[in-house]
C-alpha cells in the first residue's frame, strides 16, 4: 500500500507563508547558471539505461542518521517552495515547474535536468527556492543531497493562471489531472513483483531531463531514467494538459535479471465503501474512493465492468485475453450528492484511462484488491501483466497513451452501467445484486415487450437463484436484478450480460462475492 501524505503537501505547498532560516545562498538562476551543460538526446538516455542495466544497482537514499529522515509529516509540509521562484516563471512560457524538499517520506533525491536545444543542464540544489518555518529543526543544505521530485504548472483551468496539473514524487509514482479535477488515483513507471512470494519492489525514476517549451507550446516533454535492483529503464513522457489531459509514454525496459513478475502501465487507486459494501462503515457520507471500477475494452469489442472491492483479504484477479483496446480505473460517480463530501470531493476526482499503441503481446489485465480500514492508504492496483518475462541483456518496448479526465470516455452512452448495488434477502441467505444499466429507453421494444431483454447471469460457486429486469422510468436506466445463493462458498465469480435478440446489450459486469 501506499502513503498518500505527499498529495497533501503538494496540495497545501502555495498556501502556507512561512520564514526562512537560511541565508546567504546561491539564487537557482544563480545556480543554474553556473552549472555544467552536456548533450542530451533520448537515444543517449536509452545508451545510459542499458549500459546502467550491466551494473549493480546503488541506492542513493537520505543516509539513516539524515536528520531530514527524522521530519515527521507535519514538519515536512511546512517546507514550502516559493512560487516566485517557479522555474520559467520570468519568461512567460506556457509552462512552470515548482520544486519538492527531500525528507519525512521522500528520502530518495533525484537528479533534474533542464533541456534546451539538445542540450541538459543540471538543477543544482538550493535552499533559496524554499519557505523555511521558523519553528523547524535546524536544516543544512548540505543534507539535502537533491530535490524530491517536481511539479509542472499550466493556465489548465483558467487562461490567465498556472496551476498545477501533473506531479512526480517518489519512487516512479505521478499523478496528473484533467481541467475542472483533483489528484486521485496514481500511476507507476513500472510494478515489479506486486503479486506472488518475496516483497514488491519499487523501481524509482532517479533521473529527469524537462524539455524547454516554445512560447506558444500546448505540450510539454520529460524524460527519465527507472532504476531499481531488477531493471532499468528509458521514459519518454509526452504531456498535453486540457479537458483530458493527454500522456504518450514510451518506456524501454533493460532487465538486469529475468523478469516473470511485473506490470506495464500500473495504476494505483484507493476505494473503501460504495452501495455494494456501505453496511461495514459508521460514516456520514454516501461513498468513499478514488476509483470505483476496473474498465477493460476487449480486443474483439466487449465493454466488461468490474466494480472495485475493499475485500476482507488480499484479492487478485486475472482478465484473460487479447491485449485489450484499453483499460483503466475510473471514476464514473461524479455529482456532488454520490458523496456528499465537501472537503474531499471525490467526484472531481480524475479516472486514467491506458491506450496500448504497439503490441504487447499475450498476457493478461491484473486487479489487486487490499483490505483497508482508512482512505488514506492506497488498496488498489491495476496493471497489464504480459506472458513472456523479460530477458536480462535485452530491450523491450511498451508504448501506450494515458487519458486523465472526468467519467468514461471509452464506453457507448447507452449500456454503461452507472450503478451496482448489494443488500441481503430478508428470510434467506441469498444476495440480491441490483445493475442499472444507462439509456434503457433505447432497448427496442423493452417498454411493450417485458421479455424484450434477457439476462444472462452466471456464477463460478453457488447458484444463480432468481434474475429479472425493469425500466426505471424515474431516471430512464434499465435495472437487472440477480440473486445468488452461495451456498456456503467462499468465493464466487459473478458475470452479468443483457441481450436483446442475439446481440448482447451494454457492457457485461464482472463481480467477485465473499462473505
Amino acid at each position: 500500500m501506499v502513503h498518500r501524505g505527499w498529495l497533501a503537501s503538494s496540495l497545501l505547498a502555495g498556501l502556507i507563508v512561512a520564514s526562512m532560516v537560511l541565508s546567504g545562498q546561491r539564487s537557482l538562476a544563480q545556480a543554474l547558471s553556473e552549472s555544467e551543460s552536456r548533450p542530451f538526446s533520448q537515444e543517449w538516455l536509452r545508451d545510459h539505461a542499458r549500459e546502467l542495466a550491466t551494473q549493480a544497482f546503488s541506492s542513493q537514499e537520505l543516509a539513516a542518521d539524515n536528520p531530514l529522515r527524522s521530519l515527521d509529516y507535519d514538519q515536512y509540509r511546512r517546507i514550502v517552495f516559493d512560487p516566485d521562484q517557479a522555474l520559467w516563471s520570468d519568461a512567460g512560457l506556457p509552462f512552470q515547474l515548482q520544486l519538492f524538499h527531500p525528507g519525512s517520506l521522500h528520502t530518495t533525491p533525484v537528479d533534474l535536468h533542464l533541456v534546451t536545444n539538445g542540450t541538459a543542464r543540471p538543477v543544482p540544489f538550493t535552499p533559496e527556492v524554499f519557505r523555511y518555518d521558523e519553528g523547524l529543526p535546524e536544516i543544512d543544505a548540505a543534507d539535502a543531497g537533491g530535490y524530491a521530485g517536481f511539479r509542472v504548472h499550466h493556465p489548465i483551468n483558467t487562461p490567465d493562471r498556472h496551476e498545477e496539473f501533473l506531479v512526480f514524487l517518489g519512487a516512479s509514482y505521478f499523478r496528473s489531472v484533467g481541467r475542472d479535477q483533483f489528484y486521485g488515483l496514481s500511476a507507476r513507471g513500472l510494478a515489479v513483483n506486486t503479486v506472488g512470494p518475496g516483497s514488491e519492489e519499487f523501481p524509482r525514476f532517479s533521473a529527469f531531463w524537462i524539455e524547454r517549451p516554445q512560447d506558444d507550446a500546448q505540450e510539454i516533454v520529460l524524460h527519465a531514467l527507472l532504476d531499481s535492483p531488477s531493471v532499468t529503464g528509458a521514459y519518454h513522457f509526452t504531456v498535453q494538459p486540457g479537458e483530458s489531459t493527454l500522456m504518450d509514454v514510451e518506456a524501454t525496459l533493460y532487465p538486469r535479471r529475468d523478469m516473470d513478475r511485473f506490470g506495464i502501465a500500473p495504476l494505483t487507486s484507493m476505494f473503501l465503501f460504495d452501495a455494494t459494501n456501505r453496511n461495514r462503515f459508521d460514516d456520514f457520507r454516501s461513498a468513499v474512493h478514488d476509483s470505483d471500477g476496473l474498465k477493460i475494452l476487449q480486443a474483439n469489442g466487449e465493454h466488461v465492468w468490474r466494480p472495485l472491492g475493499n475485500p476482507e483479504q488480499v484479492q487478485v484477479s486475472y482478465f484473460q485475453g487479447a491485449v485489450p483496446a484499453g483499460f483503466g480505473l475510473l471514476q464514473r460517480h461524479g455529482e456532488f450528492f454520490h458523496f456528499n463530501d465537501d472537503e474531499a470531493r471525490y467526484d472531481k476526482r480524475s479516472s486514467l484511462w491506458i491506450e496500448p499503441l504497439n503490441d504487447w503481446g499475450e498476457g493478461h489485465v491484473e486487479l489487486v484488491e487490499i483490505p483497508t480500514i482508512d482512505e488514506y492508504q492506497d488498496n488498489i492496483v491495476a496493471y497489464w501483466q504480459p506472458a513472456a518475462g523479460l530477458e536480462a541483456g535485452e530491450s523491450h518496448a511498451f508504448h501506450y497513451r494515458m487519458h486523465w479526465g472526468a467519467g468514461d470516455l471509452s464506453s457507448p452512452a447507452q449500456g454503461r452501467i452507472r450503478e451496482t448495488a448489494a443488500g441481503g434477502v430478508p428470510g434467506s441467505n441469498e444476495r440480491l445484486f441490483v445493475i442499472d444499466y444507462s439509456e434503457g429507453r433505447e432497448i427496442p421494444s423493452v417498454r411493450s415487450d417485458s421479455d424484450a431483454v434477457q439476462i444472462r447471469a452466471t456464477s463460478s460457486a453457488g447458484r444463480i437463484s432468481d434474475v429479472s429486469g425493469t425500466l426505471v422510468d424515474a431516471t430512464g436506466d434499465y435495472r437487472a436484478y440477480i440473486k445468488l445463493d452461495p451456498e456456503g462458498a467462499e468465493a464466487a465469480e459473478m458475470r452479468v450480460t443483457l441481450h436483446v435478440g442475439e446481440e448482447q446489450w451494454g457492457e457485461t459486469w464482472l463481480y467477485r462475492w465473499t462473505p
